[in-house]
């Protein structure tokens, strides 16, 4: 049967069908996951020395996995992630983790929905932050962000107090990214995976922006294709997909981090 003359919603639902039956699930534990998580995005360019804290939630309430102050993300591995509580005592692991990770609770007490945090300063983010102005999606790959980014333009300070945590997390409201002035980047997911490709997406969404503001006048696209655009980027399974792609690039170069 031709689909040549299909239209496109059906279209749609074929493909979507298709991505959820034929595109498989990884089996990474969640602490692996965020292993490969941190050496994705050192490779992306998101290392920014010891700035930056990665999280998911934890096996208990009010618990979550993060990584050891003082170890880069290119040295994360499974074995040395800490497990916390929200008041940022070490439950699990040896070291200490950041004082940053405050904020971090405070997402995870307003969103239920949210499963892992990304907080990083890449350089096309932390430069377009400098500028004040909010992050423009103006290009089908980013479209994930669009009307789903918020924008903090006045900077808290250090993000290691109670203030900055309140501040931070009813900025975001229910976004799922949050360009940060003066600071970086915040990526949630409800997953490991969507929040990893989130993050890799704003910092290349970030550099569009710096290098279309260099060209020209950055022009909008129309709200309903934007939103049509989000909602099919945006499935759980082409996050998956999209993850894993990540994952095998960063296999070739840090095997390690799985152990």
């Amino acid at each position: 049967m031709t689909t040549m003359q299909t239209p496109k919603d059906e279209l749609v639902r074929n493909a979507e069908k298709q991505m959820r039956t034929g595109l498989s699930d990884n089996t990474w534990t969640d602490t692996q996951k965020l292993a490969l998580t941190c050496r994705i995005l050192f490779d992306g360019g998101h290392d920014s020395g010891l700035a930056g804290q990665i999280t998911a939630r934890g096996p208990q309430p009010g618990t979550y996995y993060t990584q050891r102050l003082g170890l880069g993300f290119d040295e994360i591995s499974a074995n040395n992630l800490l497990l916390v509580d929200e008041d940022l005592n070490v439950l699990e692991g040896n070291g200490i983790p950041n004082p940053a990770n405050r904020f971090h609770s405070w997402i995870y007490r307003a969103r239920n929905d949210v499963n892992c945090i990304i907080h990083t300063h890449p350089l096309h983010i932390a430069a377009l932050s400098m500028l004040e102005v909010p992050l423009a999606v103006s290009h089908m790959d980013i479209c994930p962000l669009f009307e789903d980014c918020a924008f903090l333009e006045s900077w808290p300070g250090v993000p290691v107090g109670n203030e900055e945590g309140e501040i931070i997390s009813e900025a975001l409201g229910d976004k799922r990214a949050i360009l940060l002035a003066h600071h970086g980047q915040l990526s949630t997911g409800q997953s490991i995976e969507e929040a990893c490709v989130i993050a890799m997406l704003i910092e290349r969404a970030a550099k569009l922006q710096l290098l279309a503001m260099s060209a020209g006048e950055i022009r909008s696209i129309p709200p309903e294709l934007g939103r049509e655009a989000h909602d099919w980027i945006s499935k759980p399974k082409r996050h998956g997909a999209a993850f894993n792609y990540y994952a095998r690039r960063a296999l070739r170069q840090h095997s390690d981090c799985l152990s």
